[in-house]
């Protein structure tokens, strides 16, 4: 595993060339978020994805969040946003609400799960944003533990966690942690909680009007 050392606060382009190589390659990577740390792969490589599920004991049936620089990279490389999605991205992105919906053809089966849509957000960390717009398109984003159990804020619990299970590491310090993103289906007009998280619901009820 490769460690690379970024300022979370101004990430340079030439810094992430190691891990930007690696995800290119099938690799994957680990990185800081505005929550926790999570594991980057190319979202188009069935064989990368699956490297994911193989590495984390992930269930096999269990779709895979995604992270993008920026609403136009998710409306051009993701899938299709309808006005309530756009709406709620406009508010909270960057942030820690993800957002369901209709998936790309550009992304493989195992990151839909057969559903037809995809989760995603922009995260509010400039080391996240950069490595997705370093690469040119969106990246896994499920968090760098075992599943089942709780997810890693610190990247030296990352490093003893997956160890060489991951080709990089991105360390710009400790993530945030806290609570996970708000993840809110917003495929059609009214919007459907999957999951509670830093984002409260009620707000976002309220922002809606």
């Amino acid at each position: 595993m490769l460690r690379l050392r970024v300022d979370p606060d101004r990430p340079a382009d030439d810094e992430l060339m190691p891990a930007v190589r690696a995800i290119q390659r099938g690799g994957i990577v680990a990185f800081p978020t505005d929550t926790f740390y999570g594991l980057a792969v190319d979202p188009r490589s069935s064989a990368a994805v699956r490297k994911i599920f193989e590495v984390k004991h992930r269930p096999a049936d269990q779709p895979i969040p995604l992270i993008a620089e920026s609403l136009s990279q998710v409306a051009a490389r993701v899938g299709t946003l309808t006005p309530l999605a756009e709406r709620l991205a406009s508010k909270y992105w960057p942030g820690p609400l993800t957002l369901i919906i209709v998936a790309s053809s550009e992304l493989c089966a195992e990151v839909t799960r057969g559903t037809g849509t995809a989760a995603v957000r922009v995260p509010d960390h400039r080391v996240a944003r950069a490595l997705a717009g370093a690469v040119g398109h969106a990246m896994t984003s499920t968090s760098a533990n075992l599943s089942g159990f709780a997810p890693l804020s610190s990247p030296d619990e990352v490093a003893a966690s997956l160890g060489d299970a991951i080709d990089v590491l991105v360390d710009a310090g400790s993530a945030p942690g806290g609570m996970a993103s708000t993840i809110i289906n917003a495929t059609g007009t009214d919007p459907i909680l999957v999951r509670a998280g830093a984002v409260p619901w009620e707000r976002v009820l309220k922002f809606l009007g």
